[in-house]
């Protein structure tokens, strides 16, 4: 007998695994990757369990999602319900070409307001299409029995009824299975970022969601020039390069001249003059210039021919009603 665990790495997902070794059956994990969250943890978790991990990339699926998720977004641009069905989705045809039995997942009725309630819960099961194949083992006994119950598979018995955020039961379990290192509940999808999360929705409603966008929407500070036109200037020199190579077709790059400072990067360059000026002062806000006229160069991809531009850094007033979702 085997099962395929959705496996995030976290202390849910691997204690769920655990109860379900405990019973004699073989386990396997799935985690998936996208723009917004990786492997790291589920890697380190499965090592740690000696379970193999199937790591599937759901990239393009969650970009499409997130133009218009059927049961919404939580506090930030996380759609966690139509994201959880996507995933046990992709599971359950994994499920059926490694010849495992049914799938098991570390949610916990309760413990998270919007996507791990009753409701979210049966959501998940009926749009997934795995709903008898779906086993909760921290909190099976809050719900109906699943087909690994009711078929003997799993004994019911020796499966929790865990339910609410409360996270006591799981490190008391977590400390007698000799499960040492977890990592901590939150912060493992970009999407629940409050500040990234505003770079996403402001994306969206310019309605376009692209790998490149989403990739440079983790880098640098972002503004918004005027509708449609943004600019990305780099924190760092790790930066820079970063957004130099994220540039595509019709971008303009700008750097202040001698003096050290970061790469701006314009997009939509066909918004005119005075907004390319404003793209310049703003760069040069951010370089070692002294706040007064500064030589700043320019080129626009794909030529790369550099032109050069004059102008006396930006005011930080005027830069705070610029600013898009940033600190």
């Amino acid at each position: 007998m085997k099962a395929l665990s959705l496996f995030s790495g976290g202390l849910d997902s691997s204690l769920a695994s655990k109860i379900i070794q405990k019973q004699g059956i073989q386990v396997e994990g799935i985690c998936f990757i996208s723009p917004f969250f990786n492997a790291k943890k589920a890697e380190i978790a499965a090592h740690e369990l000696g379970i193999p991990l199937h790591i599937i990339d759901i990239s393009t699926d969650l970009i499409v999602l997130l133009q218009s998720p059927l049961y919404g977004f939580g506090k930030g641009a996380n759609p966690c319900i139509d994201c959880h069905v996507l995933m046990v989705k992709k599971a359950g045809s994994l499920m059926e070409k490694i010849g495992a039995s049914f799938l098991i997942s570390g949610e916990i009725l309760g413990e998270r307001p919007k996507s791990q309630n009753r409701w979210a819960l049966d959501i998940v099961e009926a749009k997934s299409g795995w709903k008898d194949y779906l086993l909760r083992p921290l909190t099976a006994k809050n719900l109906p029995p699943t087909l690994p119950e009711r078929e003997g598979w799993v004994k019911r018995e020796n499966l929790l009824g865990i339910k609410g955020r409360t996270r006591r039961v799981q490190l008391e379990m977590a400390r007698s299975l000799g499960i040492k290192s977890f990592p901590t509940p939150a912060g493992g999808c970009l999407l629940t970022d409050p500040i990234f999360s505003k770079k996403i929705k402001h994306l969206l409603k310019g309605g376009k969601l692209s790998l490149n966008e989403i990739e440079l929407l983790k880098l640098g500070r972002h503004f918004l020039l005027k509708e449609g036109v943004k600019l990305i200037v780099g924190r760092n020199k790790i930066e820079n390069t970063m957004i130099l190579k994220l540039a595509i077709e019709g971008d303009t790059c700008l750097q202040a001249v001698d003096y050290p400072g970061p790469i701006g990067l314009l997009r939509k360059r066909d918004a005119g003059d005075e907004i390319l000026l404003l793209a310049a002062s703003i760069t040069a806000r951010y370089s070692d210039a002294p706040h007064a006229r500064t030589k700043v160069e320019y080129f626009e991809l794909p030529q790369k021919e550099k032109r050069y531009i004059e102008v006396i850094p930006v005011k930080d007033e005027k830069l705070e009603t610029l600013r898009i979702g940033d600190r």
